[in-house]
């Protein structure tokens, strides 16, 4: 296989070698199968498609999002009444805004390899 010179997108994560070099796609189904419960990485089909792969990744992590905005958005109302100082509950809703901001850039991310995949096996 030959390697490429492709300049990647911001979002192409780092642990995922580049799409045209060598053993690129084990690293990128590697990296996916990090954003999944392990059960379903193990999953002999996602191990031989790793476009499904991708596709469960990308659900794990709009999933995660849901989750997180969810958290971030009731913070404020709960967590007081969990007896927490509001010096935590700030910190609280920080790190969820943070958790957000993170996981819209792993979705990016995964958006970009999957479509990398999904272009090879074409």
């Amino acid at each position: 296989m030959s390697l490429t010179s492709t300049r990647l997108s911001p979002d192409w994560p780092c642990q995922v070698k580049a799409p045209g070099s060598y053993d690129w796609e084990r690293s990128a189904a590697k990296w996916l199968r990090e954003l999944v419960p392990a059960r379903y990485a193990s999953y002999p089909a996602f191990i031989r498609h790793p476009v499904l792969l991708g596709r469960h990744a990308q659900i794990q992590v709009e999933h995660e999002m849901r989750v997180a905005r969810t958290a971030l958005q009731t913070a404020r109302a709960d967590l007081p009444r969990a007896g927490l100082r509001e010096g935590v509950i700030e910190h609280t809703i920080k790190l969820y805004a943070a958790e957000v901001t993170q996981l819209q850039h792993i979705a990016r991310s995964v958006r970009a390899v999957t479509q990398a995949l999904a272009d090879a096996g074409r």
